[in-house]
């Protein structure tokens, strides 16, 4: 069993040791529990007392978590809310349900967890929505171009009742996923090193002819062509090595997801288009989540809450003050570290691109998706729909200011 990346300063051997005697899943969720430093002493006693808290009972259910390239270390940088959820939904039922999570590529990884939940290889995944649109293609609902204003206007619309309705709902009936949480992030381009000693991007035409990594949505490529970014599919796995070796120019991604998996070293400048959505979600097996027993569905919803408010605030503050994500840069955060520049684009910049790319100043090439999508949802006007829920908070409210609400009860 792979474990990849120590935690702090605690070797791969401890690592192992620890997991041999308490478990890979209780050493995790144990290291995402910790509130002070990563020591070995530190880590073996949260181990032994989430072992001791997870093996107290039987439990009825056991529930595989494939959670892509996630572990405790990279999940204190995006802040996905994955173990969060998983220490949640075992506490609250009491050990009726225990989760093992799987991540670090283990099990399923950004393009086919979906794939592998569908099948039944593991019973919930975490991914981002956009890799897996190429196992789950109404997941391409999120991604039309400028349709959300900013991170506040993403999580007013997870939190809305019409994200079940245009969302959760459409996505359980056709591809069988209960689409759970979610972390919210506007992509960007990140700019490899063939503009390192380039000035910091100011102007949008700046970006025009170079060549970007483009994710699994078809609606993603589509922005990118219409800006003149040139799209080329790589996976994510190997986008490291395209931005190294100079292969592509930059990658279409966030913040967050740069930190985590050690891009910072190859990414020069990280400018922010906030042209479609960055959403790194959690979801399970439908028909796992119906024949579970009215009280631990109950259980299930009320974790996934708690874990969607755990990503609304605590993502925001890593933005800050451990990404570097902010104008001034914090010193010490991963991207003051790594000298990645941030390029906030001026509102006129970033207008000038919605009116290229966005299906309400460019209809013509999103029609044929719109339509496929609009289908696929039982006949609802899937953009427009999600446009104005985004438009129901002032455009500069501030994300942790979003108020929380329980989308599956809301009237």
């Amino acid at each position: 069993m792979k474990v990849s990346k120590t935690l702090g300063g605690i070797s791969r051997r401890d690592l192992f040791r620890l997991s041999g005697q308490f478990g890979l899943s209780s050493v995790l969720l144990g290291a995402g529990a910790l509130t002070g430093a990563a020591t070995l002493p530190n880590l073996a006693k949260a181990a032994e007392s989430t072992y001791n808290k997870r093996f107290a009972k039987e439990p009825k259910h056991t529930l595989k978590l494939g959670a892509a390239g996630f572990n405790a270390r990279n999940l204190l940088i995006e802040r996905a809310g994955v173990l969060t959820f998983a220490r949640d939904l075992e506490e609250r039922t009491e050990g009726e349900i225990r989760v093992e999570f799987i991540g670090d590529n283990q099990i399923c990884g950004q393009l086919n967890c979906v794939e592998k939940t569908q099948l039944g290889v593991v019973d919930m995944y975490s991914a981002s929505t956009q890799n897996s649109a190429g196992g789950a293609p109404y997941l391409n609902v999120l991604d039309y171009a400028y349709m959300f204003p900013s991170r506040a206007a993403q999580y007013h619309f997870l939190y809305s009742p019409e994200s079940q309705q245009v969302l959760r709902d459409p996505m359980e009936k056709r591809h069988g996923i209960k689409f759970l949480f979610s972390h919210c992030e506007l992509r960007g381009i990140q700019m490899g090193q063939s503009f390192a000693d380039k000035p910091t991007v100011t102007k949008l035409e700046e970006l025009f002819g170079t060549k970007n990594r483009v994710t699994g949505t078809q609606l993603g490529r589509i922005a990118m062509q219409l800006l003149n970014l040139n799209p080329v599919p790589v996976a994510w796995e190997e986008t490291l090595d395209g931005l190294k070796q100079g292969l592509i120019d930059g990658a279409e991604t966030w913040a967050s997801a740069v930190a985590y998996a050690n891009m910072a070293p190859v990414v020069s400048q990280s400018v922010d288009l906030k042209f479609f959505c960055g959403t790194e979600h959690t979801a399970m097996k439908a028909s796992v989540f119906d024949e579970m027993e009215p009280h631990l569905q109950d259980a299930i919803m009320e974790s996934s809450y708690l874990a969607q408010v755990y990503c609304q605030h605590a993502n925001e503050a890593a933005l800050v003050n451990t990404v570097g994500f902010s104008d001034p840069q914090l010193p010490g955060t991963i991207f003051a570290e790594n000298n990645v520049r941030n390029a906030f684009l001026a509102e006129d910049q970033i207008k000038m691109a919605e009116e290229m790319c966005s299906p309400e100043f460019n209809p013509e090439p999103w029609a044929q998706w719109r339509e496929r999508i609009n289908n696929w949802s039982g006949g609802l006007d899937t953009y427009q729909m999600i446009y104005d829920v985004a438009r129901q908070i002032p455009k500069d409210t501030l994300a942790e200011n979003v108020e929380p609400r329980r989308w599956w009860r809301s009237a």
